[in-house]
């Protein structure tokens, strides 16, 4: 569990995160959403390390990392797997070798070693024979993939996902959300998810935090997240007229108040 505690961040005196804490759960996907500008991105980036908060604790399983001296965050970061929005892949190198990058720099294993584990994630993410490939060569969904193998070649304990469908058609979109949660479930992973994508919100969100002009504004299920009154999420939400009446519809079926396709019709008009 990754636990976080009252982070403030701000650049040229202007603050972009301010006071958020809350709690990334073992197991599940743990989804960060919010509008551009809302201070997503730079929360996320301070809990991988990329920026320091200026206030605030980073708790992974109980070690505060914001306290650690430069080989115990070596060490953490061996735990740490990271999805990144472009995928973020060397061009110059194949599919394998990007893969086996992260134990190049972090592992003692011989070669041999390093070779199984890398054919054991590209199985994993059904890439087999894409091993000779450059990124040039190969799909968006996967480069994503790709992306993903090698966020969890060093069977880490964190995985943190930043826009993963970012780019990708929602069919595609929806075989990485699959992915990650399978990963997550399968592996007991904490994952921490940063998406503006509200498929990826109602196939896989565990538990979500909804961030607005740098601070956690709301936090709760993806079921909660249908019925919530606060106005401030739904707006970002239900950003359309079709999606607000859609709501409507959802809040009125779970109350049990659409008895017949009449009242449906009457909704959408």
């Amino acid at each position: 569990m990754i636990s976080i505690q009252n982070i403030f961040k701000g650049f040229s005196d202007k603050p972009v995160i301010e006071g958020v804490s809350t709690q990334f759960h073992t197991g599940k996907c743990n989804l960060i959403i919010g509008a551009s500008g809302s201070g997503k991105t730079v929360l996320m980036k301070c809990l991988v390390g990329l920026i320091e908060p200026d206030q605030g604790s980073i708790l992974y399983d109980g070690e505060d990392f914001t306290q650690m001296g430069t080989d115990a965050r070596k060490e953490m970061r061996s735990k740490i797997g990271m999805l990144f929005q472009g995928s973020a892949l060397f061009d110059s190198m194949n599919v394998e070798q990007n893969v086996m990058f992260p134990l190049d720099m972090f592992s003692k294993m011989t070669r041999g070693e390093k070779q199984k584990r890398v054919d054991e994630v590209l199985d994993r993410v059904n890439l087999n024979g894409a091993h000779k490939k450059h990124p040039a060569e190969i799909s968006g969904g996967m480069k994503k993939r790709v992306g993903i193998a090698r966020a969890i070649v060093l069977n880490p304990q964190y995985l943190f996902c930043d826009e993963p469908n970012s780019g990708l058609d929602p069919q595609t979109s929806m075989v990485i959300d699959k992915l990650i949660r399978e990963i997550t479930t399968e592996f007991n992973i904490t994952t921490v998810v940063n998406t503006h994508d509200m498929n990826s919100v109602m196939e896989i969100g565990d538990q979500i935090i909804y961030m607005y002009q740098g601070k956690k504004e709301w936090e709760g299920t993806k079921q909660e997240i249908i019925f919530s009154k606060n106005e401030k999420l739904n707006n970002f939400i239900f950003a359309s007229e079709f999606l607000k009446d859609a709501k409507d519809m959802r809040m009125l079926e779970a109350r049990g108040k659409i008895d017949n396709d009449r009242d449906m019709e009457s909704l959408l008009k």
